[in-house]
């Protein structure tokens, strides 16, 4: 009966690694994958402004060469 008991907890212990070697992945790729769409957001942002302004450049330009001609 000794035997089967220590045999159980081991198992067990066993069991209770693999599921905490799982958890420890999930976390680390969600953690992965919340950093990511971070950065995507990060990146978004800093290519609109920059395309926001060159838009903006391309009107002042063209406003200003518009009052040259006139």
């Amino acid at each position: 009966m000794l035997e089967r008991l220590i045999e159980l907890q081991l198992y067990q212990a066993l069991l209770e690694s693999n599921a905490s070697e799982h958890s420890a992945r999930m976390l680390a790729m969600r953690n992965a994958s919340d950093a990511a769409k971070d950065l995507m957001d990060d990146l978004n942002l800093t290519f609109n402004q920059a395309r926001q302004a060159g838009i903006t450049r391309e009107i002042a330009e063209i406003s200003a060469g518009r009052a040259a001609l006139e």
